[in-house]
């Protein structure tokens, strides 16, 4: 998974993702035994019930409908960066989904592990951005441009991009956690958010991570969006990927 200076997430791994063009994706992946680890602390707020009204390939693409949501949350994407003004710009996922990045006066800059401007912000240049998402905008809190590439661990399958009128893959790998509802938990914010966010994009890109909850047990659910699959993606204690489902 991702590694930046604000955070290191630590996973061994066998599933590399390459960055290559701007591009990330999946190289190999085999299934790991990774169990589920209790314990994380976090800053959080009690989700409430509701539906996600994003773009195509949300939540409900895979026929599993939607986790609860009460508003614009702590996410993040990955990709290409395009369209660069002095207010943000777009970001393309490797799936083709194109997200719109705002940027402000508070947003940090880093290029790999070092500290870096707006300016290392240019067209074509691969980008991590984590944020406040709502939808297909995300409101950075920080740009990573040539973010390091990953040999974080993948408890099987590939992310799937939105094609309308595709049903979505109902494929379940790895461990889901078994106290997990659709709606239970609590969102999760500021680094806690960040690590998950870091660690899911790492083994799944594509798509956009509009929030992440906090489970009883300490587990995450990171929420992704406009993509067929995976839509939900679990993440231990450790922030390591242990399953995914739609």
């Amino acid at each position: 998974m991702f590694s930046s200076k604000r955070s290191r997430v630590v996973a061994g791994g066998i599933a590399a993702v390459v960055i290559a063009g701007g591009s990330y994706g999946i190289v190999d992946a085999t299934s790991s035994g990774a169990s589920t680890t209790a314990g994380s602390s976090s800053t959080s707020t009690s989700t409430t019930a509701g539906g996600f009204g994003g773009f195509g390939g949300g939540s409900g693409a895979g026929g599993s409908g939607s986790n609860a949501r009460s508003g614009p949350a702590a996410g993040g994407s990955v990709g290409t960066a395009s369209s660069v003004t002095s207010s943000g710009f777009t970001l393309t996922t490797s799936t083709g989904q194109k997200v719109t990045i705002k940027e402000a006066s508070s947003t940090t800059y880093e290029q790999g592990t070092s500290p870096a401007t707006v300016s290392a912000v240019t067209s074509g240049a691969s980008v991590l951005v984590l944020g406040t998402t709502d939808s297909s905008t995300i409101t950075a809190s920080q740009v990573i441009v040539d973010p390091p590439s990953s040999s974080a661990s993948s408890p099987g399958g590939q992310t799937i991009g939105y094609s309308k009128g595709t049903q979505g893959s109902t494929e379940k790998v790895g461990t889901i956690p078994s106290d997990y509802s659709q709606g239970s938990g609590t969102l999760a914010s500021g680094t806690t958010a960040d690590k998950a966010t870091e660690a899911a994009l790492a083994v799944y890109p594509g798509g956009t991570i509009d929030r992440v909850v906090e489970l009883s047990n300490g587990d995450y659910e990171v929420h992704n969006i406009g993509v067929n699959w995976p839509h939900h993606i679990f993440v231990n204690a450790d922030f390591q990927v242990i399953g995914a489902d739609d």
